[in-house]
């Protein structure tokens, strides 16, 4: 089950987010999502969690608990979103010109 941990304190570390989450079942793996330029914690992250159930008691227990010092939003990530290829709103015609 993938989560999504949301609020994070910018000093949050993946295991703090690891500590929290172990105490519900087997942690997969921690991710805190960081700013590609400057490498700094974008204050969200993703928990792996191996057994389903493990991880919906996870989210019912830490949504809105402090994680770092922070109350954090925990809940089931939702697919990531295919940014490629899709639509763009193309410009609008300029029309002719009236002489």
């Amino acid at each position: 089950m993938n989560i999504y941990v949301g609020n994070l304190s910018f000093d949050a570390t993946e295991a703090d987010i690891e500590d929290a989450f172990a105490e519900f079942g087997e942690v997969k793996s921690v991710s805190i999502v960081k700013d590609r330029e400057t490498g700094r914690s974008r204050g969200f992250g993703f928990v792996e969690m191996n057994d389903r159930q493990a991880g919906q008691q996870a989210i019912d227990a830490l949504n809105l608990q402090k994680i770092g010092g922070r109350a954090v939003t925990v809940n089931e990530a939702k697919p990531r979103e295919d940014r490629r290829g899709g639509g763009g709103g193309g410009g609008g015609g300029r029309g002719g010109r009236r002489w």
